[in-house]
């Protein structure tokens, strides 16, 4: 029997799941795997293509294996794109990364993060508007934690300093 086809949108508007590439069969196949040591990095910063967008053309060949947008933070499972944008979700639009540690560091990701976008703006990235839209990083674990706390104390005392930075640091819900 054959596996019907996703539609485009569905493809395109996909919550993260544990595979972090677009197939044609979401529902089955094998995860993409990454060298041993590889790591993620989870991060929220206005709409989730331009934040993509910008971390492949830096970041390319520069130790990035992986990056894939999806809804994150959220208590709606598998929300839809009107869903999401109506506010009622609490997700935010969020880029995945899979690096590696030892060509580009966690630190190096957060503070090309900070530098990409304003993140004194609450709920709001350029002419985007709305909770989605939140400037919010997602750690997997203690360290990662750790470092975001002091770059996001580094970037407000030393980068930011006319405004409040109100970027958010939260424990990484769940993937859907």
């Amino acid at each position: 029997m054959a596996a019907t086809m996703p539609t485009f949108l569905t493809r395109l508007f996909r919550p993260f799941t544990s595979s972090t590439r677009m197939g044609l069969n979401p529902d089955g196949g094998a995860a993409r795997s990454f060298p041993e040591g590889s790591q993620k990095a989870t991060v929220a910063a206005g709409c989730f293509w331009g934040v993509e967008h910008l971390f492949r053309k830096t970041f390319d060949g520069k130790g990035l294996l992986d990056a894939s947008v999806g809804y994150i933070g959220g208590d709606t499972k598998n929300p839809s794109y009107r869903s999401v944008c109506s506010g009622r979700t609490g997700h935010a639009e969020a880029l995945q990364v899979v690096y590696d540690p030892s060509q580009v560091t966690y630190r190096q990701l957060l503070e090309f993060f900070f530098k990409m976008h304003d993140p004194t703006t609450k709920d709001r990235q350029g002419g985007d508007t709305g909770s989605q839209y939140r400037s919010a990083v997602f750690f997997h674990d203690p360290e990662q934690e750790s470092i975001a706390k002091e770059i996001k104390d580094k970037v407000q005392k030393e980068w930011w300093r006319a405004g409040n930075v109100v970027t958010e640091l939260i424990r990484e819900f769940e993937l859907e």
